[in-house]
């Protein structure tokens, strides 16, 4: 047994560069020439300068696409706080004061919104005299009144402009309905 031991322990210096010759061979034989690897100077700089164009580029572009999408997403909010507030003063028929205004909050998200009420005249392109047209025709898209009856007709225009604010900007949304005056 001591004598194996002698014989590993003198052999130990020649099998270490046994392997190490081995591992030189085999890393030799995956990366070759690594001499004559790498990049040149202007191919790099030339690298570098497609990159200081392209990026600040895709950036704007994200950054637009996330303020698109916000907008987007305040702007539904902001219709439905619009119908909410035309649907309510009809209802309650608030909607007499010329003017309100007020303030919602969704979460952390602030509304403001006005509304207007004001007098509502037929548009005097869609009236035909009473001999020539019967009540209620279509013409072109448009329902054909006669002056008679559009004078009869007391409507209001109601109108709420609902304003948010997306990334520092300010955005306004407008929806409008009529009411008959005579509720």
């Amino acid at each position: 047994m001591k004598s194996a031991a002698r014989l590993i322990r003198a052999n130990i210096p020649s099998l270490a560069a046994c392997v190490s010759t081995r591992l030189k061979r085999d890393v030799n034989d995956i990366v070759p020439n690594l001499g004559s690897a790498g990049f040149t100077l202007a191919e790099v700089l030339a690298a570098l300068l497609f990159m200081a164009i392209v990026i600040p580029v895709a950036v704007q572009g994200l950054q637009i696409a996330n303020r698109a999408g916000e907008v987007a997403q305040r702007k539904s909010q902001a219709a439905r706080i619009a119908e909410r507030i035309l649907n309510e003063n009809i209802v309650t028929t608030n909607w007499n004061q010329s003017t309100q205004v007020g303030t919602l909050y969704e979460g952390t998200r602030e509304f403001r919104w006005t509304l207007r009420s004001q007098p509502w005249s037929q548009n005097l392109t869609n009236q035909v005299p009473a001999e020539t047209a019967s009540m209620g025709q279509l013409m072109g898209g448009q329902p054909q009144v006669t002056a008679t009856a559009a004078s009869q007709t007391t409507l209001n225009l109601l109108s709420v402009e609902v304003s948010y604010t997306v990334q520092n900007r300010d955005y306004l949304l407008h929806l409008s309905t009529l009411v008959n005056s005579l509720q």
